[in-house]
């Protein structure tokens, strides 16, 4: 009885069949499309922390240190950006006599005690999770790289007030490299598109619902929404999501 070697099977194999396996053997490969890489044309490479997220919504159906996990999580997708994870900041609060933070002085002197270049520092002002659900996030970035051409409102301070749209325009504060103030409302057709963008880039339709996955499931719309703030932040952006509206809407749910 003739034993064949595999080399030699492959040889007598007629070329049909060769070009058949090849085709079943592509098909069995499964192409995944990856997180999206977020453009960074602001900091360039730069180790940022993420402080704990301030909960000034009014609602307690979230969890602010899980948002804040989430908003970690997002920024480890920005080009060129090492994280400090929320827990390690969480560590060194005490330290800095604090138990949250809340001004720019608490920002730097926590970059220092961190050795980061910057920690972003954020306040969900607004949030309701029923379908179509609406969050507002205001954001900003602390650190030892002087930028220009950044607003002049100083977010935090603005959003203990609550209410943006009213507040008088400040100077910079000290150590301040980006912000932004968003609205991010899944009513809106444009909100619509850019989560469908979104979603493209982390396979949703392997989910029944398809890219919806991201606005009817909670905690994939808080991601959603981490992404695009720090999209904003880092590409140089500082406008609301709302198409000509200069100030971040923060009262009243939708009728």
């Amino acid at each position: 009885m003739t034993r064949w070697s595999v080399p030699a099977l492959w040889r007598w194999m007629p070329a049909s069949v060769l070009v058949v396996s090849a085709g079943l053997s592509g098909c069995a490969v499964e192409r995944r499309v990856g997180p999206e890489l977020i453009a960074n044309t602001r900091l360039g490479k730069a180790t940022i922390a993420v402080a704990p997220a301030l909960n000034l919504s009014g609602s307690g159906d979230f969890d602010p240190s899980r948002f804040a996990d989430l908003m970690a999580s997002e920024l480890s997708h920005a080009d060129g950006i090492s994280v400090i994870p929320v827990s390690r900041v969480l560590a060194f609060l005490p330290g800095a006599g604090t138990a949250t933070v809340e001004t720019p002085g608490q920002a730097l002197e926590l970059v220092k005690r961190l050795g980061a270049d910057a920690i972003l520092v954020f306040a969900v002002v607004e949030y309701d999770p029923y379908d179509p659900p609406t969050i507002g996030i205001t954001a900003q970035l602390y650190g030892s790289r002087p930028e220009s051409g950044v607003g002049s409102v100083d977010a935090i301070a603005l959003s203990r007030q609550a209410r943006l749209a009213s507040a008088p325009r400040l100077r910079p504060p000290r150590g301040l490299l980006a912000q932004t103030q968003r609205v991010f409302d899944a009513s809106h057709d444009f909100v619509v598109e850019d989560i469908k963008r979104f979603a493209a880039r982390r396979n949703a339709d392997r989910s029944p619902y398809g890219w919806r996955r991201y606005v009817v499931n909670q905690q994939e719309f808080i991601r959603y929404c981490c992404h695009a703030t720090i999209r904003a932040l880092l590409n140089g952006r500082n406008e609301s999501v709302h198409p000509g509206d200069g100030a971040l809407k923060v009262q009243g749910r939708k009728p």
